[in-house]
């Protein structure tokens, strides 16, 4: 028996690390350049490689149940099956107007009635957990780690303070990047999405699709020290109270002990690492729109696209009129007849047109009828501005009621929150508006997670630290800020920066001002922006009379489109400079935009194809870097054949409208 015992303590070892050892599934891109792999034994850990470069180091993912049971702890496999679909979807209002979808899928059925789907494109990776269970299941939590093999560089925004609120998951989801090592990037700190991690040559950009019903995700440093990132999510709110600005901030007041409470039978969002050879790659990459739910309107042919004539960045603050501006009718018929005159689709009418806390007391200022009817005889339609609070109170008769009145759309604010009851609620209320034919910008929004596509009466979403930032922030670097969203934010959809600063000034003259405010770089860095920056409705945020003053300007701003056929990624670096190239018809225009730093670049014309061309050009003048506002207008002929020496200034840009001349 002395004898036997070794032996029989050695088989059972020998057994139990056989059984921790994982088996591996592996699925790779068409290219055939990305290879996603899944480990599974006593976790699931995805990981993936483009060419020799490991992007993904193994990371575990898991979903714990309110009972404690974890799906990914000890799986048993019971299917793998792999599938390959090379389709096309149609993109109606979007950056171009139609994209590839092609990927090779891994679907692995698990024992308990769940699954993970993973798939691997020609730029990234994703996944996503299903289930298909009778039951209401409630989430405890969410295990999504992005481990790195290296201690890279990552541009991440951090959660910042909102309002003196104790609750990192209610704030404002506008911040300029921590660029940092992975192993630098804080433990007590949220992180929101997208993230940029500079994977030595390669690029990845951690994002996630097809929000819904679901909690949004945070990262935060896996530990101190370590060179990995993990998930985070908002617990549910079960208690809520009034708070913030003018009382229209909606606060959690208690949270529960789990993320979600939601059907049993379901797909879960993506979890998604977009993959790019260079920085450029990024500024053309359509992995949100492949991977969220297909439009749910049958019908699309109300929903316009456009340009806002927009009130509040100018503080109203328009001139040689003779009447008071302000919030008054008077006012906005000015807006309607600047929008009409230079063919704008829309005015906004920001916050003080109605009580904000009942959208359905209309201010005794405006004769709220009266503009509307003055807008529809110049073909000016009206978007009203709403926090999400009073929205949400009074949903289906605020929309019945100002749909009825002719309006045409909602601009909502101050959602300032991503847990699964808002996300919940913008579902609903993206569906609500579609069925009055309203159009929606959603203003103090966490980044786009596919709701576009769902539902494309959603034109723009905030999530960014726009153009507003620069009337209470004087220390921020807006030019590598700008420069850098592109390559980050902008990935995952629209944004609703809202551009157009005719007061524009060189780093050391630069003051925030309420009533005058003024843009951080040069005239043409705010003209390259209505190329640039996505956003099927796009602000136009000075005022009337200015642009007005400055007509040669406006027009161009006027002639750039919202919504493409094409794009194309020339040229950048991310925090340095970008260019980008869009088609719609038979037109192209071009942006291109500077940090802080001046420089030349080429911008090679090749994609124009046969033909000769004429480019209107908005270049900076020769003295912008001490007077911002100093540009200079050309118009040359152009081919496919050249290649533009382009200067872009401090804080400079470069804007062209390129046409066919036969």
């Amino acid at each position: 028996m002395k004898k036997i015992a070794p032996l029989l303590f050695l088989l059972v070892t020998t057994l139990s690390i056989c059984a921790q050892k994982a088996t591996s599934y592996h699925v790779k891109s068409p290219d055939g350049k990305i290879e996603l792999t899944v480990a599974v034994g006593i976790t699931i850990k995805w990981s993936a490689m483009h060419e020799s470069d490991v992007i993904l180091a193994p990371s575990a993912i898991s979903l714990t149940l309110g009972g404690g049971e974890i799906l990914g702890s000890h799986p048993k496999i019971i299917s793998a099956k792999t599938t390959t679909v090379n389709t096309i979807i149609n993109t109606p209002v979007y950056k171009k107007k139609s994209i590839t979808d092609n990927y090779n899928q891994l679907t692995l059925q698990c024992n308990g009635n769940y699954g993970i789907i993973l798939r691997a494109y020609n730029d990234g990776v994703a996944y996503r957990f299903f289930m298909t269970r009778k039951e209401e299941i409630t989430i405890k939590s969410e295990e999504a780690n992005f481990n790195c093999n290296s201690d890279y560089d990552c541009f991440i925004p951090y959660v910042r303070d909102f309002r003196g609120i104790n609750d990192q998951f209610v704030q404002s989801f506008e911040a300029l990047y921590t660029e940092t090592p992975i192993s630098k990037v804080h433990t007590d700190t949220l992180g929101f999405l997208p993230v940029l991690i500079e994977t030595g040559s390669k690029r990845a950009v951690i994002l996630e699709a097809d929000l819904e019903e679901y909690p949004g995700m945070f990262l935060t440093a896996s530990g101190v020290g370590s060179t990995g990132l993990k998930g985070v999510f908002a617990p549910y709110p079960i208690e809520e109270y009034q708070g913030g600005y003018k009382g229209i901030n909606t606060m959690a007041g208690k949270r529960a002990d789990y993320i979600a409470r939601t059907t049993g039978t379901r797909t879960f969002p993506w979890r998604i690492v977009v993959i790019a050879a260079n920085d450029a790659a990024l500024l053309n990459n359509d992995m949100v729109q492949k991977l969220s739910a297909p439009s749910r309107l049958s019908d699309i042919s109300w929903i316009k696209p456009g340009k806002v004539s927009w009130d509040w960045w100018n503080d109203l603050n328009i001139s040689h009129v003779d009447f008071r501006a302000g919030i008054n009718t008077d006012t906005y018929k000015y807006y309607i007849d600047f929008a009409a005159a230079n063919k704008l689709e829309y005015i906004i009418i920001d916050e003080g047109w109605s009580n904000d806390l009942d959208l359905m007391e209309v201010s005794p200022k405006i004769n709220l009828k009266e503009i509307i009817d003055y807008g529809r005889q110049k073909n000016v339609g009206v978007i009203l501005w709403s926090s999400w609070y009073a929205t949400s109170q009074k949903l289906d008769g605020v929309f019945s009621k100002y749909a009825a009145m002719g309006i045409k759309g909602f601009k909502i604010d101050f959602m300032d929150r991503d847990d699964q009851e808002m996300v919940r609620s913008l579902y609903t209320i993206a569906r609500k508006a579609a069925d009055n034919k309203l159009v929606l910008d959603f203003h103090g929004m966490y980044k786009p997670t596919g709701m576009q596509r769902a539902y494309p009466n959603v034109l723009n979403f905030e999530g960014v630290k726009g153009m507003e930032n620069a009337k209470w922030t004087p220390n921020d670097d807006v030019p590598r800020y700008d420069v850098s969203i592109p390559f980050i934010r902008m990935v995952a959809g629209p944004m609703d920066y809202t551009p157009g600063a005719m007061r524009n000034s060189v780093q050391a003259y630069f003051k925030p001002n309420n009533s005058l405010p003024m843009s951080q770089g040069t005239r043409c860095h705010q003209l390259a922006m209505y190329v640039v920056f996505e956003a099927p409705l796009q602000m136009l945020a000075d005022n009337p009379t200015v642009y007005m003053k400055e007509q040669e300007c406006t027009d161009f701003i006027a002639k750039v489109p919202t919504v493409f056929d094409e794009t194309v990624a020339l040229d950048g670096k991310v925090a340095e400079y970008a260019v980008i190239a869009r088609k719609k018809d038979n037109t192209w225009y071009i942006g291109a935009m500077s940090n802080w730093d001046a420089r030349d670049i080429t911008v090679d014309l090749s994609f124009l194809g046969p033909g000769s061309f004429e480019a209107e050009i908005f270049k900076d003048g020769i003295n912008a870097d001490r007077d911002a506002t100093d540009y200079k207008k050309e118009i040359t002929r152009v081919s496919s054949g050249d290649k533009l020496a382009v200067h872009l200034s401090n804080g400079g840009g470069w804007a062209a409208r390129i046409s066919r001349t036969n």
